[in-house]
């Protein structure tokens, strides 16, 4: 595939350069890589990206084309996409685009025959940075503009990618009634819970949810998203009050946002974790899973609250992965259980989270 030579130019000045595809903007992002093998296109449309330039470190990307029903949401979340060898021709049956077609699209800028295992280490050794992808190779012009944009941490990114109005998800013959939050929600989440006879009813994340009639709910989900949840503490209302009086699953920014609502603190990790592969044990049975995560802060240990308990573990690096309320129906993971892509080894999440519904309704 030919196309024009591009650049991607990093805070510290540090140049990779390569080809474009997609569409020709310019644009800047914090760049971030992901370790999965397949899925490109769950990842490109997971809300959790907002915000990010994506690097796959796994070096051959678009082989398996596009099918619009792997999308996770309705558009392309990332600002960009970094590959190492882009497949020019596509085969699946269910392929009807190829990648370069689906980031034109959507007026994504990609970057292909960039050297993404240097890239990657980078990111492992100094941390995840601001970036920009350009035609422009003139450091000084691109680390000017990076300055004036600022941080990740400067933008609610949560904000872009939540419903804005109540969303409705049906199934026939409903067991349960569920209030989700939308943080940055992905499509396989409520397609779970619908498959386990839950009506799913879609709430905006700045909903004040003193206003939320309890009686008409059966269980809450705080879904995942991309960010700091520092940046969304001062604007979300009358969650402590619901999440205290249902049974509650929180996932991955939900579970940080639970952490803060006791008192807990959330600090950033050095490059993240997101990949198809993080291994997580279950601290109760002793049990490790293979995890899909994508998520660039982590709940403290440290000073943890004393209302909460440490149930889940990250084995790469101890990082807290699950916690539990000790005396509510709170439970919550720092990985994604709805997995896409992903193993589904960790679905048993959804199944514990209606089992404190029965308990809850038994009561």
């Amino acid at each position: 595939m030919t196309g024009n030579e591009k650049y991607i130019i990093l805070s510290d000045g540090t140049v990779y350069d390569g080809i474009g595809f997609g569409s020709n903007e310019e644009v800047l992002g914090e760049i971030v890589f992901n370790t999965s093998m397949t899925g490109y296109q769950e990842m490109l449309t997971d809300p959790s990206y907002r915000g990010q330039i994506l690097v796959s470190t796994y070096p051959i990307i678009g082989n398996y084309g596009i099918d619009i029903n792997f999308s996770e949401s309705k558009k392309i979340q990332v600002k960009s996409y970094v590959v190492r060898d882009l497949c020019d021709y596509p085969f699946h049956f269910s392929n009807n685009k190829d990648l370069n077609e689906y980031l034109f699209e959507n007026r994504i800028p990609g970057i292909h025959s960039v050297d993404t295992r240097s890239l990657t280490r980078k990111i492992r050794k100094f941390g995840s940075k601001m970036a920009i992808i350009t035609d422009n190779p003139n450091i000084d012009t691109a680390l000017t503009k990076i300055n004036n944009f600022g941080s990740y941490e400067d933008n609610n990114y949560v904000d872009q990618v939540s419903v804005k109005s109540i969303e409705n998800y049906k199934v026939n013959q409903a067991r349960y009634k569920i209030a989700l939050i939308d943080f940055g929600v992905k499509r396989n989440i409520i397609r779970i819970l619908n498959s386990r006879g839950c009506d799913v009813e879609v709430y905006p994340w700045n909903y004040d949810f003193n206003n939320l009639d309890l009686n008409k709910y059966d269980g809450i989900v705080m879904s995942p998203g991309p960010g700091d949840p520092k940046t969304l503490l001062n604007d979300i209302k009358g969650i402590k009050k619901s999440i205290e009086n249902i049974p509650t699953l929180g996932i991955c920014l939900g579970h940080q946002i639970i952490a803060h609502i006791y008192g807990g603190e959330t600090f950033k990790l050095l490059f993240g974790h997101r990949g198809g592969n993080q291994p997580v044990k279950e601290l109760k049975s002793g049990r490790v899973y293979p995890t899909s995560q994508n998520h660039g802060y982590a709940v403290s240990d440290k000073n943890f609250p004393l209302d909460l308990e440490i149930t889940h573990i990250n084995i790469n690096d101890n990082t807290v992965s699950g916690l539990k309320h000790k005396h509510k129906p709170i439970i919550s993971i720092q990985y994604h259980s709805e997995a896409c892509p992903g193993p589904v080894d960790s679905e048993y999440i959804f199944d514990n989270f209606v089992e404190l519904i029965k308990g809850k309704n038994e009561k």
